[in-house]
């Protein structure tokens, strides 16, 4: 547990809650997983009450792109960082959505890692989870599933990058190195989505799929820092410059 715990330093994005946790507002992942699921419906509506999109399938690829960075984030840096997989299987996980955008708060049933490497998780991050909800989010509102699987890319990247852009940084090579490593075989196609970058001293995602945040009221015609409508050289001259960016 104590190697759980101090992922929180990074960011409070990687701070889990160990333990079945109380109240209603909670959403146990494997229900939201269900064909047809209102914990999914729940999810999507908040996000769409937050930002006002204009179409459908433009909620699910905002939502899409702010669960990832959130709900598996902490096994990804985990991972990175001690080679332990997290239990995180859809049966162990809990996520509290937000009043506004994406996951306030997870939870797990404890802090117990699984046997295997790199496969394993692929299998509790990806095989199990992120995958089929993008199918989920695919079959329920249209958006294009390499599009979702762009929201999946840019999430998991996160749990490599954030930790980077924290006042506790880990060395931006050694962090790549590991992106690189996951992503290389990762289900999905995911290493033709996006790339991690070093620019201004800290990891950033470039990505090759749009959310449409920009399209909502919210974002209000505004592009994320790693959209693709950027060209992608614009992008990083803006990170190395240390642009305030949105991420997930």
């Amino acid at each position: 547990m104590t190697a759980v715990a101090a992922l929180a330093k990074y960011a409070p994005r990687y701070r889990l809650e160990i333990g079945e946790p109380e109240g209603s507002d909670w959403l146990r992942v494997d229900q939201i997983l269900e064909p047809g699921s209102p914990e999914l419906t729940e999810l999507l509506k908040r996000d769409d009450e937050a930002s006002s999109h204009r179409s459908a399938h433009a909620n699910a690829l905002s939502m899409m792109s702010f669960y990832a960075g959130r709900a598996p984030a902490t096994a990804l840096l985990l991972w990175a960082l001690e080679g332990h997989v997290l239990d995180i299987r859809p049966q162990n996980l809990w996520v509290r959505p937000h009043p506004g955008h994406g996951i306030a708060a997870v939870a797990v049933r404890s802090a117990d890692f699984l046997p295997g490497g790199l496969e394993t998780l692929y299998d509790v991050v990806l095989r199990k989870h992120l995958l089929p909800l993008s199918e989920e989010l695919h079959r329920r509102t249209r958006a294009g599933l390499r599009q979702v699987y762009g929201g999946v890319a840019a999430g998991c990247a996160m749990g490599f990058c954030a930790a980077t852009r924290e006042d506790v940084t880990v060395e931006p090579a050694y962090l790549l190195e590991r992106w690189q490593t996951f992503v290389a075989k990762a289900p999905g196609g995911l290493a033709r989505l996006g790339d991690v970058e070093v620019a201004g001293g800290k990891l950033v995602y470039l990505r090759n799929t749009c959310c449409l945040y920009y399209t909502s009221e919210t974002g209000n015609g505004t592009l994320c820092g790693s959209c693709c409508l950027t060209p992608r050289d614009e992008r990083l001259t803006a990170y190395e410059g240390g642009r305030p960016i949105l991420t997930v």
